[in-house]
């Protein structure tokens, strides 16, 4: 397969992938989308090379279960493309990058039915219909679900009495098998695709507007599994990354001391290492109790070129004053890095800070123009 010519668009608002990166203040963002969110050691160890020759040496976990290299030249584009063509690690096209969007659920087997699941539904991809770049889908078939809150439009899960297929915006799906998941999965594609209206991109929105057909919904959803933490599992050790940033070197080093271990990334900025695992001497959080798992913050400036502030310097300097909060430090008010509500959010504006409270980022925020100070001020009254 011949690597494609250098593309790097200025369009925003869309996910950025290998083949057609996003051009940041920093330079491209290269998104990689590992087959079914999971890396081999030796992809693993390749991907840190990839960031440390090319990038800025940090890869960065997304919330749909990706990595994003960052700070790639436009010159390297086309060496970065050919590196992770040898790691195996690249859609043949971008078509096919944008189709392949699954999200699986993280602590599952190599031969269970969300294993089975992903790769058919991967070998159908030709079968689905054009459809808008960021809409996906989520295999979680290994017990109760563990990713209902990741970002998906039609979800297969278990349900009670065995497999449903769900439409994201629906708390009713329609009973399957594992033999006719991937089928029902398919109709209610095409019935989206058949019945949206323009402007209405996801499903959520769609059913709004929609109602879902009665035998797209009939039978209820199984209660949730509990939210993965930092920690040891029969299935390995998840490892929380703060901000959902990968230093290359750390993460290489840690996967040289565990040699056999693949790496099984998630959407919540944690990865899990399976098997018997070294967790000694890293960077990363072991733990659940650690301050940083409250923390969410983007890149910020320079690295970001909409945002008015550098992020994360100044969530490591907030940390001791959350007393328990969530805190959510965007750079503008697109709030990239968590677009659901936190207890305390701070925007960057030109000003100074806005501040929001239990919201997102693009709220109506309760004070503008906040110092630093004033920030540490309020944040003791909160």
């Amino acid at each position: 397969m011949s690597v494609p010519p250098i593309k790097a668009p200025e369009v925003k608002g869309w996910c950025p992938g290998a083949h057609r990166p996003m051009k940041s203040g920093d330079g491209l963002i290269v998104r990689v989308r590992p087959r079914w969110g999971q890396l081999t050691p030796a992809q693993t160890i390749g991907l840190c090379d990839i960031s440390q020759s090319f990038g800025n040496g940090t890869i960065d976990l997304t919330n749909r279960a990706n990595l994003q290299l960052r700070g790639i030249n436009d010159a390297d584009h086309h060496a970065v493309l050919g590196a992770l063509l040898d790691l195996d690690l690249l859609d043949e096209t971008p078509e096919l990058e944008t189709r392949r969007n699954i999200i699986c659920a993280p602590l599952r087997t190599q031969t269970g039915l969300t294993t089975q699941l992903a790769q058919e539904l991967t070998d159908r991809l030709d079968e689905l219909p054009d459809l808008p770049a960021k809409f996906g889908f989520a295999i979680d078939a290994d017990g109760p679900p563990q990713i209902t809150a990741a970002p998906a439009d039609v979800r297969i899960e278990s349900g009670p009495n065995g497999l449903i297929v769900r439409a994201d915006g629906s708390s009713l799906g329609q009973p399957v098998t594992p033999n006719t998941a991937i089928d029902a999965l398919l109709t209610i594609v095409r019935w989206f695709t058949e019945t949206r209206q323009d402007g209405i991109w996801r499903m959520a929105p769609h059913l709004v507007a929609v109602p879902l057909p009665h035998y797209f919904a009939r039978e209820t959803t199984f209660p949730c599994a509990p939210t993965l933490v930092p920690a040891r599992y029969p299935h390995g050790q998840v490892f929380g990354a703060p901000f959902g940033s990968l230093p290359a070197a750390d993460l290489r080093a840690l996967s040289l001391r565990n040699p056999t271990a693949t790496l099984t990334v998630t959407p919540w900025r944690m990865f899990l290492l399976n098997g018997e695992i070294d967790a000694t001497d890293t960077s990363f959080i072991t733990g659940p109790n650690d301050p940083a798992l409250l923390i969410d913050a983007c890149p910020g400036a320079p690295a970001c070129t909409p945002s008015h502030i550098e992020t994360r310097a100044l969530a490591k300097h907030l940390t001791a004053h959350l007393n328990g909060k969530s805190l959510h430090i965007s750079g503008c008010a697109k709030g990239c890095a968590q677009p659901r509500r936190a207890d305390v959010v701070l925007v960057g504006q030109p000003e100074g800070f806005d501040l929001v409270l239990n919201g997102c980022s693009w709220d109506e925020p309760v004070l503008r123009g906040l110092t630093l100070q004033s920030v540490i001020n309020e944040l003791g009254r909160i």
